[in-house]
């Protein structure tokens, strides 16, 4: 685990936990309009799905370098019929700030994943008829 430091002025340091900055982009990613959900990797899905805890900082990874600055890397459920590109653009924006606002660190990279598509009801497949003998 990683932290950033701050110094206040003399007055002491704040230290920022990644879970915290994790917290921060999921819940700023979860605002966009078309964003289904986030992906976590399929162990801590399944930890989910058997314990029943849901976790803040799932599908978000976050490195910071030497210097103090963020790196982000979000994995992404898209709702179906919204676009893609509008979408990461809109979540990269929106974290960014986020972190900014709220850290006062710089959020220098913040990378979607877009690992899937939800579907408001299940998509319609066509059958296709057997052929005769």
């Amino acid at each position: 685990m990683t932290e950033i430091q701050i110094d206040c002025d003399g007055a002491g340091k704040v230290m920022i936990a990644d879970e915290v900055l994790s917290t921060i982009a999921s819940t700023a990613a979860q605002e966009i309009d078309g964003v289904a959900a986030m992906a976590g990797n399929i162990k801590g899905d399944i930890a989910q799905i058997l314990g029943g805890r849901r976790s803040p900082t799932k599908g978000v990874v976050v490195e910071v370098d030497d210097a103090g600055s963020v790196f982000i890397t979000l994995n992404i459920v898209v709702k179906f019929g919204h676009h893609i590109q509008e979408i990461s653009e809109a979540v990269q924006k929106k974290v960014k700030t986020a972190i900014e606002n709220m850290t006062g660190q710089n959020a220098s990279e913040v990378n979607i994943n877009v690992v899937g598509v939800l579907y408001d009801t299940p998509p319609k497949h066509k059958s296709v008829p057997t052929p005769k003998r």
